[in-house]
């Protein structure tokens, strides 16, 4: 009775040390089934499954670039959701000052920049905008007021326009909750296409989730504003305008280590960066206008 036992025994651990075996190698269409008790169409769904999963995981570049994107914007999500509203305040107006005070801003004629929402939690533009949207001190100084342009967003296929506005009662609230240009202002005048401007934008002022010192970008995975660039860089060849430097803001929690943004061809970097501790310059085009 004791051998049979030991024999079982012996039995059972070679069962499960085969059972580890193939649970830890990599599966296949070709893998026999692991568990015979299921019915095989079962059995086959189960491993199809698993089978892809494991090539999508392991063996597919492209997936893998957007799992590793997916982790870093959870990451910033749960950063930024947890930053202290004090620390929030004060590295908004240091990034806000920064920029107001900086020589590629006060000599900027024509700008675009996001609208700041709390609820995406971004750096904050209100006195950017603000300053832009001024009225001049002096009558004679109108004709040199800056334009800004600022995002609509047009559908879910990543299409987006900037129009311009003169006064923060052009926007309105979308379905988002996010403050956006209506398509006229009150007197029924259309609102501007920065595409369809007769000059060009100096500067761009733009969002992000991540940012490197190399100029990559995260975004919030809708593409919109990677797809705009691209389309205004088009249009700067096509009129031979000299190119606008992109700005990104960014609290200093956001600045993350190289390598850790992974990029594709559709992503565009930015030429520089305004953190709580100042402007940092990536680009030559942003060394040539003395960031810093």
């Amino acid at each position: 009775m004791f051998s049979h036992s030991r024999a079982s025994a012996s039995e059972l651990i070679n069962r499960a040390k085969e059972a580890v075996t193939l649970i830890t190698q990599p599966r296949t269409l070709a893998s026999p089934p692991l568990f015979t008790s299921r019915p095989a169409n079962e059995r086959l769904a189960s491993q199809s499954h698993r089978s892809f999963a494991t090539m999508n995981r392991n063996d597919d570049p492209i997936e893998a670039l957007f799992q590793q994107k997916r982790s870093l914007r959870s990451r910033m999500r749960k950063e930024l959701r947890n930053m202290d509203p004090v620390r929030r305040s004060e590295e908004d107006a240091a990034i806000q000052s920064i920029v107001v005070n900086n020589p590629w801003f006060k000599s900027s004629k024509s700008v675009c920049a996001y609208i700041s929402s709390p609820a995406l939690r971004e750096v904050d533009t209100t006195r950017i905008v603000s300053e832009i949207l001024s009225k001049p001190a002096n009558e004679s100084d109108v004709p040199n007021r800056k334009k800004l342009y600022v995002p609509r967003v047009e559908d879910r296929n990543s299409n987006m326009r900037m129009l311009r506005i003169s006064s923060v009662d052009d926007l309105i609230v979308n379905s988002m909750n996010i403050l956006e240009p209506a398509l006229s202002d009150s007197d029924g005048k259309q609102h501007e296409d920065v595409m369809e401007a007769r000059d060009p934008v100096d500067l761009f002022i733009l969002p992000g989730h991540a940012f490197d010192r190399c100029g990559r970008r995260l975004g919030r995975s809708g593409g919109y504003y990677d797809l705009f660039l691209k389309k205004y860089q088009e249009l700067t060849k096509e009129r031979k305008w000299k190119e606008p430097l992109g700005v990104a803001l960014s609290y200093s929690i956001q600045i993350v280590e190289e390598g850790a943004i992974a990029v594709t061809s559709n992503d565009v970097s930015v030429d520089a960066l305004v953190s709580p501790a100042g402007v940092i310059p990536i680009s030559p085009a942003a060394w040539e206008r003395s960031m810093g």
